[in-house]
């Protein structure tokens, strides 16, 4: 009895903790980011990761400082017609984005531009909620 007791034990704390380091890998777009801090980006991009929980789009600006911006999921991507090979590097882009909240290079974004006007939604849902509600409090 004992045996089965604290295999149980043991489960609920190997899946405790994996539970822990997912909602700890997973952040909430205010405790990193700031919605009072816009920033254009516009460069080239260096690599784009398609990866969970956000994908990731590096940016070389015309400073020479390369910025990481915050996409959405792949899943979301996948749903706006992106695919890990939408964003090779040398493509040139531009980004309406908000920094993050400790000064790095780093920044979350809703939707990349291409000089010729085209945009794609980064499918990053809090981002886009953000944007939304700054239109309509300027309205």
């Amino acid at each position: 009895m004992r045996i089965k007791t604290w295999h149980k034990a043991a489960i609920g704390a190997v899946l405790a903790g994996g539970m822990a380091g997912a909602a700890f890998a997973h952040h909430s777009f205010a405790a990193e980011f700031d919605r009072d801090k816009p920033i254009k980006l516009q460069g080239e991009v260096v690599k784009f990761e398609w990866v969970n929980p956000h994908s990731w789009i590096h940016i070389k600006t015309g400073d020479g400082k390369v910025w990481r911006v915050e996409g959405g999921a792949p899943s979301a991507l996948l749903r706006r017609g992106w695919n890990r090979n939408s964003l090779p590097a040398g493509t040139k882009i531009i980004v309406q984005a908000f920094q993050a909240r400790d000064g790095d290079t780093r920044a979350s974004a809703a939707e990349i531009s291409f000089p010729g006007g085209r945009s794609l939604s980064l499918g990053n849902p809090t981002t886009e909620a953000v944007i939304a509600a700054q239109k309509r409090a300027g309205e």
